[in-house]
């Protein structure tokens, strides 16, 4: 099967000015992904889609192919993953007659994320050939039934609920619930052509625990990860 990772990675942050090569550990922030990638035994091409070409340098060097660089229109702030992933197969098909199974995507700000997870993913949607996608997930630990918003001076439950007393339920009380945790995206072509997104209607969960999930976007998680690699460091030297 052609399966292939897919990284986007433009060069504008808010919150962490070039964050995707920010360095962690020594490393740019998005070596970490292309790194999981490339140990991947299902993945069989790795793909950055940037509009920077310090950053598609960068990936070069790491071993991630730059067939392009993204259109600067589809690399603001409030550019959709929809409008990416068109734009890549648009230009992998018009260009190269490319045409993948599978479309990985691997955002750049998980580097705990690991190609066995990786490998995992996959071989979990490859079991459900009726789903159009699957996102990755972890248990929610600010759970929504535990949320409130401004109403007229006032706060109400931001999940309505006939019971006014489930919000005072304790956690174990109340429904289980995930939060997508923006490490391994899989999608299929025919989701992204056929339904216009990237998600579709029929979902495949795949659940990662905490460290797996960290989601690198400001200052303090860079400074929280480089606390977590330098605790790993310190066990692997412990006898």
């Amino acid at each position: 099967m052609k399966i292939f990772a897919f990284i986007p990675a433009r060069a504008g942050s808010t919150r962490t000015p070039s964050k995707n090569i920010k360095l962690l550990n020594s490393r740019p922030l998005i070596s970490y992904t292309i790194a999981a990638a490339k140990k991947s035994k299902h993945i069989n091409r790795i793909v950055v889609s940037t509009d920077s070409q310090e950053i598609a340098n960068i990936s070069k060097e790491y071993g991630a192919e730059i067939p392009f660089l993204r259109p600067s229109e589809i690399s603001q702030f409030d550019s959709t993953e929809l409008q990416f992933f068109e734009h890549v197969l648009n230009w992998l098909w018009k260009n190269e007659k490319y045409k993948p199974d599978l479309i990985v995507l691997l955002y750049p700000t998980s580097p705990f994320r690991t190609s066995n997870s990786i490998d995992k993913a996959i071989e979990t949607i490859l079991k459900h050939p009726e789903a159009d996608s699957l996102r990755s997930v972890r248990l929610c630990s600010e759970h929504p039934y535990k949320m409130w918003v401004e109403d007229n001076n006032y706060i109400k439950p931001f999940v309505d609920d006939k019971n006014s007393n489930t919000h005072t339920l304790s956690y174990q009380c109340l429904p289980t619930i995930y939060i997508q945790n923006a490490s391994i995206y899989i999608t299929r072509p025919s989701t992204i052509k056929d339904k216009k997104s990237s998600v579709g209607d029929i979902v495949v969960p795949f659940v990662m625990n905490e460290i797996e999930s960290i989601d690198i976007n400001t200052p303090l998680d860079f400074d929280f990860a480089e606390m977590i690699m330098k605790n790993r460091r310190n066990s692997i030297k412990t006898p």
